[in-house]
């Protein structure tokens, strides 16, 4: 195992993690098209406008604590039909791109609980919260929301998603066994998802099956996961199996990304 492979990036709840050319979040929430009649709880312009409306001073709260807005929204009956689950779970994963982690865990916590019972809103914001949570290394309650999305559906469009996530989370709490079961139920839900395949891949190298972690980490790459750390785990495992002109060709590869990565993050400063 490399060291890099212990960062592995989390997969979010549409299935294929954060493309790299993602546009960063600025902070400024989309604008909402709020009702003045219903109070969406993830728009801080709305937030103001409750707190004025109760006699509460702006000065008296932090206008991004979650926990003042949630007061709010539970002292006053807030009800499901008035909150838009999936603007607020786009709001959590916004958090996200900034790291800010535990006000992301946060809105997937309000977005869970708004959303109808059991329904793939619902499921979704548990996942996301579970990836909020491994950010954070907080891997028990990661564990918690992953295995709360699968009581859901262990067989929906998020349940990959859920499997793969839950076993990495698995295997950084020490629940070792257990990670590569996970890993496999991943791949047997959507057998197109790299990611999926790169744990297999990984767990299968842990346990000392390097053929068949060579074949995941090769699958992985037919789906479009090409990356530097998939390369050096690929030329890890050729290496193992005695391969050495194959893994020497992974690993000069996977150097090249990282020469192309560092010169691009050059030209942008």
């Amino acid at each position: 195992m490399t060291d890099d492979a212990d960062d592995r990036s989390h997969a979010f709840s549409e299935g294929q993690g954060v493309d790299e050319d993602y546009e960063e979040f600025t902070l400024d929430p989309t604008d909402l098209g709020v009702d003045p009649d219903q109070v969406d709880p993830v728009d801080s312009r709305v937030l103001t406008d409750v707190l004025d409306k109760h006699n509460v001073s702006a000065d008296q709260v932090d206008p991004v604590d979650s926990r003042v807005l949630t007061d709010v929204l539970d002292k006053h009956n807030v009800s499901a039909e008035q909150v838009d689950v999936p603007e607020l779970i786009d709001v959590g994963l916004s958090y996200m791109e900034i790291n800010r982690f535990e006000e992301a865990t946060a809105a997937f916590e309000r977005a869970a609980s708004f959303a109808e019972e059991d329904s793939i809103e619902a499921q979704e914001a548990w996942v996301n919260k579970g990836v909020a949570h491994g950010q954070l290394e907080e891997f028990d309650q990661a564990i918690g929301a992953y295995e709360e999305a699968l009581r859901i559906d262990d067989e929906s469009e998020h349940a990959a998603t859920a499997e793969t996530n839950l076993a990495y989370a698995l295997w950084e709490f020490g629940r070792t066994e257990e990670a590569l079961e996970h890993a496999e139920r991943a791949v047997e839900i959507d057998p197109r998802f790299p990611q999926a395949w790169y744990n297999r891949g990984f767990f299968l190298s842990e346990r000392g099956l390097t053929e068949d972690a060579l074949n995941a980490f090769d699958n992985a790459i037919r789906l479009g996961m090409r990356n530097a750390d998939i390369l050096e785990e690929k030329a890890q495992a050729l290496d193992e199996l005695g391969r050495e002109e194959e893994a020497q060709e992974a690993i000069e590869q996977a150097e090249e990304i990282r020469a192309d990565a560092e010169e691009e993050l050059a030209e942008e400063f």
